[in-house]
């Protein structure tokens, strides 16, 4: 059996943004049958909230957005990069600092930002901003999630929105990897089609307090 498809969100203490991400893009992908193909983590550039659990703000927009939860906090270490597939920056700096980080060409590849899978994004940023750029040129302010940290409530419920939004074409990303991997590999009867590789996700119903 193949090994999972493999995505850590990273932000900057891994306490609001980095688990949004991760436990939004776990509850859809659950919702489309892909949780058994893809496994989704989260971590932060920095180590000073090791071991603490999320930001109560941000624990409190996931569950007025539906979302199941749980965290602890930690660092994200180079070495991860051998065994994931995505490594997903919440903002330019993060963008910056991971691909600083990677050990290969590779590596620095794998390194995304989260808006830029955005629909119209990479029209926006221009052509020279595409994901996975190595120039530089795609560390681009437009496409941040900003930090809520400092700010109130709203920030919270702003960072959500930026999220769900960018999600649905990481989603799509993400099944056109797994559709990919299955063609190259070899053809096994009765397993040519992937459990779960599905079309668009059907809207969430969500009740927001």
């Amino acid at each position: 059996m193949n090994a999972p498809f493999r995505i850590c969100f990273v932000c900057t203490g891994n306490i609001c943004r980095s688990p949004m991400a991760e436990s939004v893009v776990r509850a859809h992908l659950a919702e489309d049958g892909l949780d058994g193909l893809v496994e989704v983590d989260s971590a932060g550039t920095g180590g000073w909230h090791e071991g603490d659990g999320a930001d109560p703000r941000t624990v409190a927009v996931l569950r007025a957005g539906g979302y199941p939860h749980a965290h602890t906090a930690r660092q994200f270490h180079a070495s991860w990069f051998d065994h994931l597939d995505l490594v997903i920056a919440l903002d330019s700096g993060h963008l910056r600092e991971l691909r600083g980080l990677a050990p290969t060409e590779q590596d620095a590849a794998k390194v995304r930002l989260l808006r830029s899978y955005e629909k119209g994004a990479a029209a926006a940023a221009g052509p020279d901003r595409l994901p996975g750029s190595r120039s530089g040129s795609d560390l681009t302010d437009d496409l941040d999630v900003p930090d809520p940290y400092y700010g109130g409530f709203d920030g919270f419920e702003e960072c959500l929105q930026m999220i769900e939004s960018a999600s649905e074409g990481l989603l799509v990303a993400v099944r056109t990897a797994l559709t990919a991997r299955t063609v190259g590999a070899a053809r096994t009867p009765g397993h040519d089609s992937p459990r779960g590789l599905r079309g668009p996700r059907r809207p969430r119903d969500k009740e927001r307090t």
